[in-house]
Parts: C-alpha cells; structure tokens; sequence
C-alpha cells in the first residue's frame, strides 16, 4: 500500500477532519513533516482499485470470516455539485430522489457476518467500483458531447461478486442486493456460483406460476398475481432459466398500508420468518451508507482529478474499517464515536479561546 493511504488512514486524518481534506491540511497536521506536495504526488502516483482496498481489511475480514455471512451489493452517489465534470464527477440518475445529481457514483460489495443473534454484526466494504463515463457519444437532440460507462452497473456486480471468490476467496452465502440490480443475468450468475441470492424485485417484471404457464407463454404481472402475503411461493421470471422463490412483504406505516415490497431467492429452504430475518439484516447497509457520508470525509475532498479522486475514496472506506473496529472495541456505533471526538475538538477549542483571552495585548 502507497505511504499516501497509510498517512490518510492510520494518522485519523480523515475521521478527526470537519472541514475539506486536502494535501496541505493534513501536511499542517503533522507540522510540516511531510510537505503538501509529496503527499499529493503519493496520492497521484497510480491508479488504485479494490485489491488496494482488500489489502487494508483482509485482516479484520480473516478473523470474523464464517460459512453464515453475506455479501451485499450497494450503491451511492457522492455529491460534488461544484467540481468540474470528468469521467467520474459527473451527472447520474438518483433513484431514490427521482432526478439527476452531479457526482460520484459509488459501488461497493460489504462484508456482513454475526455470530449470534446477540451479538454485534460485523459490516465491512471489501470492494469498491466507481461509474466511469469515459465513453464519449454525441447527444444531437441537445447539440452536445455526453459520456457513458463502458460497464454497467449489473457487470460491476457481477465482477465483484467472482472477485470476492477468486481473488480473495472469500466464504459466503448470500449475495443481497436491491432491485437495481436484480438482472436475470446476475441471478444466474450467481447461482451458477453455487451461491445463494435475495433479491428486491421491481413490480412491473413478468412472473408466472407453473411450468405449464410457462410453456404457453402465459406470463402474468407481479403486482396482479394473487399472492399470500409473507408466504414464499416458487415461481418463474421471464428471462431466467431457473425456478426462485417469491415473497411478498406488505409495508405499514402505524398499522396503514403504504405499500408492497417482493423479494426473490434461489433459496427454497427460506421459510416466511427466515426472509424476514435476513433482509432487516440487509437493511444495515443503511447506516454503512451514512456512516460513510458524514464520518469518513467522503465527499471533503477537492481533487479534481479522476486518480486523486478514486485514491479519496480508497482512503475514505479503510477510514469506515476504523471505525468498525472502535465499535467492537468501545462498544459505540460509528456516529457515536464520531460524537466523542467532536465534544474532545470543541474541548480543546474552548481552553483555547480561554488562553486567548489570558493574552497580553501588544501594543
């Protein structure tokens, strides 16, 4: 690992920063021991990708590794409204906003394993892909030059689900994810690993019930199929060449509905209450999301550049292991470690301003 990443990780750079991070920030840190401009010509110095991330976690990964874990396939969008457009600061569709924001779009494959239902779970990113728009087209409806990604979002899912097995041979279960990536591609995929997957499904897919159905060509839209709600019922989906399970979670709000949620697996061992279990597992990643946006400087760095940039990032996920490994070690959730060292900074800051007020005025 680059010396870069060793000083943004292990000096707490990026967890002890409020502010932009930036090369001569954590230069003045360190008094100037290492000018602003060698720590940015480290950071410079090569393109990094996932294995420099596994290199840093592998350790942590090794201790908590089981044959119960899961590997779940998120993605973000991290906010650079202001920064010029390159092939990684650019425009991507939120789908949860419903509309376009300028940024990076960051994948990541998260380790989860538990070993009891009591105890704390373990939840680290063991992979990480960014959207790359380095695919110049003309757009000759609005007369201007765009750029799209070379790969999709489902390939990226694909590539870091086989190197989580062939290049760090990792031990695990499930693949979860959402339903921007549940592709019948992936699916199988992921069977064909020999895998288990819990999938979200979008409502406007095509499914059927029998094989007879399915022969005749008789499909059958998610959301006008009768299902029994919280009841695991095997199906097939168009497009896919194996049978899966399909379960239907009902969404209430204070005892009102306010919606449906189906979810599908190759696991026809999964009972109602076992489905249940292990998406509120799968909803964790949630909180890695937050964590990761407002306690690790995700988004604080004014790199312009597309190298510089994706080294932030390799810093910014080892900087989320840190505080992983505070949670088992103080028993305190990432947020709450978080609080304490700003109530220590606003301490420090305050004996500060109480010796400036003890100063002599120089005349």
């Amino acid at each position: 690992m680059e010396k870069a990443i060793d000083l943004h990780t292990n000096s707490f750079y990026l967890l002890s920063s409020f502010e932009q991070v930036t090369a001569t920030g954590l230069s003045s840190l360190l008094d100037d021991s290492i000018s602003h401009e060698k720590i940015t010509c480290l950071l410079s110095g090569k393109d990094f990708d996932f294995m420099d991330l596994w290199h840093e976690v592998k350790s942590v990964v090794r201790s908590y590794e089981s044959d119960d874990t899961y590997l779940i396939i998120d993605d973000t969008i991290v906010r650079k409204p202001y920064t010029n457009e390159n092939d990684v600061i650019c425009w991507h569709c939120a789908h949860s906003k419903n509309h376009n924001e300028k940024g990076i779009h960051l994948l990541t494959a998260c380790y989860h394993t538990q070993s009891s239902p009591a105890s704390e779970a373990l939840r680290l990113p063991v992979a990480f892909e960014c959207v790359k728009n380095s695919v110049r087209f003309s757009d000759t409806k609005r007369d201007k030059e765009k750029g799209k990604s070379s790969v999709t979002k489902k390939g990226m899912t694909r590539s870091m689900v086989q190197q989580a097995l062939d290049g760090q041979h990792l031990t695990f279960c499930y693949v979860w994810s959402d339903s921007w990536f549940s592709a019948s591609d992936n699916m199988l995929f992921i069977d064909k690993l020999e895998k288990y997957f819990v999938m979200d499904v979008k409502i406007n897919k095509m499914r059927m019930f029998s094989t007879e159905d399915r022969d005749k060509g008789q499909w059958t839209k998610i959301d006008q199929l009768s299902l029994p709600p919280e009841q695991p019922v095997k199906v097939w989906i168009k497009a896919l060449a194996i049978e899966v399970v399909l379960f239907k979670f009902v969404l209430t709000n204070k005892g009102v509905s306010t919606g449906e949620m189906y979810l599908v697996s190759n696991d026809f061992c999964l009972s109602a209450e076992s489905f249940q279990t292990l998406y509120k597992k799968r909803w964790r990643v949630e909180g890695y999301r937050q964590s990761l946006k407002q306690n690790v400087s995700l988004a604080k760095s004014p790199t312009r550049k597309v190298r510089t940039q994706t080294a932030h990032l390799l810093a910014s996920l080892p900087a989320d292991v840190k505080l992983e490994k505070l949670k088992f070690a103080h028993k305190l959730n990432h947020f709450a470690s978080k609080a304490k060292m700003y109530l220590v900074a606003l301490k420090m800051a305050w004996k500060q301003m109480e010796n400036f007020k003890n100063y002599k005025r120089v005349k």
